[in-house]
């Protein structure tokens, strides 16, 4: 099935989340993860467009950007979305000024924990650092809110399979996790697994 995604909208606060009403409750894929880990380009290779802007500037997105992914071209008017990508704000960079990171809980929290239509969330973790404690703070959130998950390891063709296999290894015992998927939008190693775990859960 050949994807056609559409940018939907920008969200900084719940109030401008998708109606339900217009996108006839197409399962939410949220992606999560540390400023500058690589979100935007996950979800570019995994549409296989260019519709997420990628910046090399930390903490950029400040808002929840919704795509909506349909089966026929320009379909946003005759059909509705099958799937909707989520790109939520990143975090852990520590020169986003306080008074915006304060905001962010009044619109990401209530959508983790109250969005009906949400189905997955795909964390992402950077495999060339050591295991961050703010993701093993939105991995126990998930695993509280018994939220489905799936952790991917980015970048991970920066890395020599011995060395990738070790940062791997300590990754998921930090964060308490049985599999944590390596993955690489710049090879797109990873990328045909991650979509079969998002099929999985949303079939």
């Amino acid at each position: 099935m050949r994807m056609h995604p559409v940018f939907l909208l920008s969200a900084t606060d719940a109030a401008h989340f998708p109606a339900e009403s217009k996108t006839h409750d197409a399962p939410e894929i949220a992606f999560l993860g540390r400023s500058n880990v690589g979100k935007s380009s996950l979800i570019n290779s995994l549409l296989g467009s260019k519709e997420a802007r990628v910046s090399s500037t930390p903490g950029r997105t400040r808002a929840i950007n919704f795509f909506a992914l349909y089966e026929t071209p320009g379909g946003r008017k005759k059909a509705t979305p099958f799937l909707i990508f989520a790109d939520l704000p990143g975090y852990g960079y520590a020169k986003i000024s306080k008074s915006i990171s304060a905001e962010w809980p009044k619109f990401i929290e209530p959508y983790l924990a109250e969005r009906e239509t949400l189905a997955l969330c795909v964390c992402l973790v950077d495999t060339n650092i050591p295991p961050q404690e703010s993701d093993h703070q939105l991995i126990t959130y998930l695993k509280q809110q018994q939220r489905p998950f799936v952790v991917v390891g980015t970048k991970a063709d920066r890395l020599s399979k011995n060395v990738l296999a070790k940062n791997l290894a300590a990754l998921k015992h930090a964060h308490g996790l049985d599999e944590i998927l390596p993955i690489s939008s710049k090879t797109e190693a990873g990328i045909k697994t991650l979509w079969q775990a998002i099929a999985a859960t949303i079939s």
